[in-house]
């Protein structure tokens, strides 16, 4: 049994970064990966970084055409595959890059094979290379295992070449003709769109008739107008009911309120949302809580009800964003360091979402369902049209809104975002959300010329 000061299992963003920073501290710490391909996290590997790759490059294709290029299907499938070359390239280089920060760590030891509790403070580690197990013993044991994408029990799906998930469609050596998503959430409105700017036909199906539900209803509408004017189909209280795999393509039989029906795809996203990845670490063995939903019972601090054992990032249940990994890993480090920063939960800055679409959508703060809500008395919005903005007539960026929301004090409280430059822009806004920045003030500073944030000077 070997000793450690601390356990992490799992590579990710707040494992791999609260591993160095711990080893960096003369902590000596090990760090248990089971997926060499994994290295670094989902967000490196077939998360954030590849997705935003074929976001960027697609946006770059449709952007062409402003020049007078042809964009087509035909020509679409020469640049995806341009894309897909990129995005192995750097992602190879990163998950190597994630494995040298630790490996030159003289505090850090790596054990690449797949981790089980034995009880709250044993782990044993079935190593990758020679099958032989090892087992760990330390005070402190980090669960970072992520999360995986839920499953859904619909006849052929486990069984089709042609049913992918959001990790394997990342590879499709050939830009599909005809692509239907299932399900309408983020995860699936961004593979939906940029595979729709790289040429493809896809249809969206959603179970109910939701369409972004947490925004405010115009906002939402807004947007599926857009992503509809860019050809992409949605079919609502729609449900799949049995894939069947045909030569080269996938036969959906399909139905909603008024009938029944089949249509061929070259292939389909199951996108459901994503669940905690507690599966198989032996956790029955501890007294580590477990919640219904699969994730890990955290308290402000993110430990466990079991002292010195912590869970951080998408296997504590969300939010399941990688910058909150990363947040984590800063309220566990002053734990385990004892800065006495009192970071946690409680105290976390506000966090901004984006939606990587055409154009990007971000929000911050609350919006005006959500003041409503919370019975907010005097809160009011003022929209921003992006074709209003003399930055969006340079680069021909035309479509879009931003919406601002204030409280009866006149302070801001919430943006929500839908433009060329959202995604980039809400960390602005974030900033001044916390500064409780009044409309006069952010009316009457200097910004500079020409961008987006100048629109301000027009409320």
């Amino acid at each position: 049994m070997k000793k450690y000061d601390v356990i992490i299992i799992g590579w990710g963003k707040g494992g791999k970064t609260l591993a160095n920073k711990l080893g960096l501290s003369n902590k000596k710490v090990a760090i248990i990966e089971k997926d060499p391909k994994m290295v670094g996290g989902t967000c490196i590997n077939v998360g954030c970084l590849p997705t935003k790759s074929y976001t960027h490059y697609s946006h770059v294709f449709v952007e062409s055409s402003k020049l007078g290029y042809k964009t087509s299907y035909e020509t679409g499938k020469k640049a995806y595959v341009k894309t897909l070359k990129h995005k192995l390239e750097f992602v190879k280089k990163l998950n190597q890059k994630n494995f040298e920060l630790l490996n030159k760590n003289k505090n850090v030891d790596i054990y690449m094979g797949s981790a089980k509790f034995l009880s709250d403070y044993e782990v044993e580690v079935n190593l990758n290379s020679n099958k032989k197990k090892v087992k760990l013993t330390a005070k402190n044991i980090i669960i970072g295992t992520g999360s995986v994408s839920r499953k859904l029990n619909i006849e052929g799906a486990a069984k089709s070449r042609f049913v992918k998930y959001s990790n394997d469609i990342l590879n499709l050596r050939t830009l599909p003709k005809k692509l239907l998503v299932v399900g309408a959430g983020f995860i699936g409105l961004e593979f939906a769109s940029y595979f729709a700017n790289f040429g493809t036909q896809v249809t969206v199906a959603q179970y109910n008739n939701d369409f972004m539900p947490n925004e405010d209803k115009e906002d939402s509408k807004f947007i599926l107008d857009t992503l509809k004017k860019q050809g992409i189909k949605f079919e609502f209280n729609t449900t799949c009911e049995k894939f069947k795999d045909l030569k080269s393509q996938v036969q959906v039989s399909l139905s909603n309120k008024t009938k029944k029906y089949k249509e061929k795809f070259d292939a389909v996203l199951i996108s459901a949302g994503r669940i905690p990845n507690t599966l198989n670490l032996g956790l029955e063995n501890t007294k580590i809580k477990v919640l219904d939903n699969k994730a890990i019972e955290v308290n402000k601090y993110l430990q466990t009800n079991v002292k010195g054992i912590y869970a951080i990032g998408d296997v504590k249940g969300g939010p399941m964003f990688t910058y909150i990994s990363l947040d984590d890993y800063r309220i566990v480090s002053d734990q385990l360091l004892k800065t006495k920063k009192n970071r946690n939960l409680d105290n976390r800055p506000l966090v901004p979402t984006n939606v990587f679409i055409r154009p990007s959508f971000a929000r911050v703060g609350l919006n005006l369902k959500q003041a409503k809500e919370l019975n907010l008395q005097g809160c009011y919005a003022k929209t921003i049209l992006t074709s209003s903005i003399p930055k969006a007539h340079v680069i021909n960026e035309l479509e879009g809104f931003n919406k601002l929301i204030f409280n009866k004090q006149n302070q801001l409280i919430g943006v929500s975002l839908f433009s060329y430059v959202a995604h980039e822009i809400v960390n602005v806004f974030s900033l001044m959300i916390q500064n409780k920045m009044t409309f006069e003030e952010i009316k009457d500073y200097i910004y500079s010329h020409p961008v987006y944030t100048e629109m301000l000077n027009d409320l």
